[in-house]
């Protein structure tokens, strides 16, 4: 099983709104690499939602449930989506200040490719997080 992090704009999609609705379609993804990283997601996989622009924090727990999949959103029909359940909320939400601040997640994609909206989580760094966020298992 893969882990991965997920960005969204609490604006237009929050950690509140995923939890209300449940099931959602990751959609609107229109970057090459973000959408590449979606085709290798697994039915399984774990993800970390990411609140971004002024919160810059993880704050919860996705489960992708459908794999990647034409998006109707794009009228040019070269990219996808995938569906995500919401897990858990992080007891403690972490920062992007905190990530920076530990030298064991130097070389997270979400310091070295900051604007990339869909990134791998490497196992020890994804443990790490987990464990920052309040979390002593993975879920």
């Amino acid at each position: 099983m893969a882990h991965w992090l997920l960005k969204s704009e609490p604006g237009a999609w929050s950690w509140d709104d995923q939890v209300r609705v449940g099931t959602e379609p990751w959609d609107g993804v229109r970057n090459h690499q973000a959408a590449n990283n979606m085709k290798a997601m697994r039915v399984g996989d774990t993800a970390f939602f990411y609140h971004s622009v002024n919160e810059k924090r993880i704050v919860g727990i996705v489960r992708v449930v459908r794999e990647y999949h034409p998006d109707p959103s794009d009228p040019s029909g070269r990219f996808g989506m995938v569906e995500v359940e919401a897990v858990r909320p992080l007891p403690n939400p972490v920062t992007l200040a905190t990530i920076k601040a530990d030298p064991r997640l130097a070389d997270l994609p979400l310091i070295r490719q900051s604007r990339l909206s869909v990134m791998p989580i490497p196992d020890d760094a994804w443990a790490i997080l987990c464990g920052l966020g309040g979390l002593s298992e993975d879920p």
